[in-house]
């Protein structure tokens, strides 16, 4: 699903032991494979994201299952504290296999 797009929030700079608030939204229709198509009467294939991770220089720092009941355009908020400057990575997996990535620097003083 070449339409699925990642968006993420992430402080530019922050200072050392600092708490940061990251908020992750993606485009997806998050489809629970139970709703009918109105004008042939078939069911729309289940198409989820079911796993989303954050890292931070490869290590998990939040990480969450995603089930059929979250609505389309899934949006994550969320806290990670920052000791060093770095890279978060986020990935989203879908149920067809597809894995959605973005990156974000963090300078930390």
């Amino acid at each position: 699903m070449a339409s699925a797009k990642p968006r993420v929030k992430v402080p530019k700079k922050a200072s050392q032991g600092e708490v940061i608030t990251i908020k992750t939204l993606i485009s997806h229709p998050m489809e629970s494979g139970q709703r009918k198509d109105k004008k042939t009467g078939e069911l729309i294939p289940r198409k989820i994201i079911n796993k989303f991770t954050c890292e931070f220089d490869g290590q998990t720092v939040f990480s969450c299952d995603l089930d059929p009941a979250v609505s389309a355009n899934p949006y994550l908020q969320f806290s990670a504290k920052v000791d060093q400057s770095g890279t978060f990575k986020f990935i989203w997996v879908d149920d067809d296999g597809s894995v959605y990535e973005t990156e974000k620097k963090i300078t930390v003083n």
